[in-house]
């Protein structure tokens, strides 16, 4: 048995399909699907074999999330994630720049 942990086949800190599909729970042609609608990123080898990056595991958690809890389309995730992206980059944003009338700290 193959431990979610331990992936069978990684190239550096990729994973290859088999592997992705049993840390994320989800089905190959579903994993295919996926990178089609361009939701996932893979990158193919010169032997056809598909990789996936470690980022893309936790894009895929939040793809079955958005599924599952609000009843979203594979289709319609693409604006969501774009969204709760560019949420969170704002955020990150306000978070680092200092108060309204607030001087900068030069020291």
């Amino acid at each position: 048995m193959t431990s979610l942990l331990a992936p069978r086949r990684m190239h550096g800190a990729d994973l290859d399909l088999a592997s992705f599909c049993e840390v994320v729970h989800l089905h190959p042609d579903l994993v295919r699907r996926l990178v089609a609608l361009g939701l996932i990123e893979a990158r193919v080898d010169a032997d056809g074999h598909w990789w996936m990056t470690a980022t893309a595991v936790a894009r895929a958690g939040r793809i079955e999330r958005l599924r599952r809890d609000l009843g979203i389309t594979y289709t319609a995730t693409g604006v969501v994630l774009d969204l709760l992206d560019r949420i969170d980059e704002l955020e990150r944003l306000l978070r680092t720049r200092p108060a309204r009338g607030e001087a900068h700290r030069w020291t």
